[in-house]
């Protein structure tokens, strides 16, 4: 059984070295998308395949063959031994019309984090609606609030619009409905998982514009990303609930979202 003490790594199926200078230089033009894989299922699976292939269709101007997808990370798992992983794949296109798909394999990561302090900063993504990778911007805000004690950044527009974390989704409560900022950001594939099971259940959420000055008046608020749902305490000066418990609902309903063999 492989312990992933080094990262695995799979180029269109064939294995390379995983220097860490390798995974370090992975940027430039292309976009991924990363997953929490455990005994060989991941939750959201037609969510990913389908972000790979919309946005292997915007930048390269043709899709990219979920089942094909499929196969390699599938394959990378068996290569490197382990069936509980945290697994991102790239695509890039080294040539025109020379689509390429990596498989980086990595130690399965720990449970969602605890309760999460955020501190606004000016910035917006560029293309926010693609997982891209190339990363500086929103790295840089939040190693710098990290610095000042806070846990995730807050991207806001520069009239105050709230948009997504640096690495996460936010959503903030009002009464029993969920609001998700109506802002230029990534639909992360743990917030759709969880809209789905909300629609599901027939819990309401909707989008809005929601403005920096504005988010004192909800009742709680959460993020979320690969690693699960984490509530909100603090957003630079205004302080929300720990225990919160339209958070912890919500947490218990992503719990219960099914997983889907690889």
């Amino acid at each position: 059984m492989n312990d992933l003490s080094a990262p695995y790594v799979e180029v269109d199926g064939r294995t390379v070295d995983a220097d860490p200078l390798f995974l370090a230089l992975m940027g430039g033009y292309g976009h991924m998308t990363a997953m929490q894989v455990r005994e060989g299922r991941v939750r959201g699976l037609d969510l990913h395949l389908t972000r790979l292939d919309t946005a292997t269709e915007e930048l390269f101007g043709e899709g990219l063959d979920g089942a094909a997808v499929r196969g390699r990370i599938r394959q990378a798992l068996g290569e490197a031994g382990v069936r509980d992983a945290s697994v991102r794949v790239y695509v890039y296109e080294p040539e025109p019309g020379g689509g390429t798909v990596t498989a980086v394999i990595l130690r399965p990561s720990a449970p969602e984090p605890g309760p999460q302090s955020l501190r606004s900063v000016p910035y917006v993504r560029p293309t926010a609606h693609l997982k891209h990778v190339g990363v500086f911007g929103q790295a840089y805000h939040l190693r710098r609030v990290k610095a000042e004690g806070f846990d995730e950044a807050l991207l806001v527009e520069p009239d105050g619009t709230v948009a997504e974390g640096a690495i996460t989704n936010v959503g903030f409560i009002e009464g029993d409905t969920v609001i998700w900022p109506a802002a230029p950001a990534l639909d992360g594939i743990t917030m759709l998982v969880l809209q789905r099971e909300m629609d599901r259940a027939g819990l309401p959420w909707r989008r809005r514009v929601i403005r920096l000055d504005e988010v004192a008046r909800f009742d709680a608020a959460f993020v979320c990303n690969s690693l699960g749902i984490s509530p909100v305490t603090r957003i630079d000066d205004v302080r929300f609930p720990l225990d919160a418990e339209p958070v912890g609902a919500l947490r218990q309903l992503y719990a219960a979202a099914p997983w889907d063999v690889i």
